[in-house]
């Protein structure tokens, strides 16, 4: 369905909860989704992002396994196929829900998002219930391809590497800065609730909230700037591991605004 306010609008897919396309102020913010979720637009990824390395891991002394990518890694969550339900919706806002269920996780979630436009911005909130009986590892992510021309910057650019071998980190962090002249797929620990990513063609600010990390993937004309709470293999490394315990609700928020 589409959600739109002024010249902003964005087509939001009940697929996934997937952000197919968004435009602020007549600008095209994102990369379409026209390939695949998680090649364009924005996924949510739900209740691990990024890698678990191998697609099995042990919690409370029971093995789970996982679906896993040509790697051989589980990747980017279970939540991406699934079909949402739309439980309200309006000119500028849609919330959906979804029941998480597998036989990969210890516990059932409730989970709940909120897509609100605004004039120059749009506004991301997801609510996660373990509804479950049990606690259980978890870690999110949102995962959007903005559009960048030449050369970008992100601001402010130092952060905590995650060093990594075959994109799954070893537990090893170094200070480093994130430089627009590379390629990257890698992880970075940036606390900092506001960055803002600017090239020739955009600057948008984005905001998280309960985000600690940020993913970073150069592909051509765009940069996925990924807020994570969590690294990636976080149920092995336990870098910024959440265990949501059973009827605890959690909050995650981020909001893309058009500054130029």
């Amino acid at each position: 369905m589409e959600i739109r306010k002024g010249d902003s609008r964005a087509v939001i897919l009940e697929k996934g909860a997937y952000l197919f396309s968004l435009t602020l102020k007549g600008k095209e913010v994102l990369l379409q989704g026209k390939e695949r979720q998680t090649r364009g637009g924005m996924a949510l990824l739900i209740p691990f992002a990024n890698r678990i390395k191998g697609g099995e891991y042990t919690w409370n002394g029971k093995e789970y396994s996982l679906p896993v990518n040509t790697e051989g890694n589980a990747i980017h969550g279970l939540v991406v196929d699934k079909i949402w339900k739309i439980v309200k919706s309006n000119d500028t806002s849609v919330s959906l829900s979804l029941s998480l269920d597998s036989e990969g996780y210890p516990t059932s979630l409730e989970v709940n998002t909120l897509y609100e436009i605004d004039f120059d911005s749009i506004l991301v909130r997801l609510q996660i219930n373990n509804i479950g009986n049990s606690n259980a590892p978890l870690t999110v992510g949102f995962h959007p391809y903005f559009i960048v021309k030449g050369l970008w910057n992100l601001t402010p650019n130092k952060g905590k590497k995650c060093v990594s071998i075959n994109k799954i980190p070893t537990g090893e962090m170094i200070e480093e800065e994130v430089d627009g002249t590379k390629q990257y797929d890698d992880c970075f620990y940036m606390p900092i609730e506001e960055l803002v990513l600017s090239s020739e063609y955009s600057e948008v600010k984005i905001n998280k909230k309960n985000l600690g990390y940020v993913q970073i993937y150069t592909t051509q004309n765009a940069v996925a700037v990924e807020p994570m709470s969590g690294a990636p293999d976080a149920y092995h490394n336990g870098i910024g591991l959440k265990v949501i315990h059973r009827g605890e609700k959690v909050t995650y928020e981020v909001k893309f605004e058009l500054l130029r």
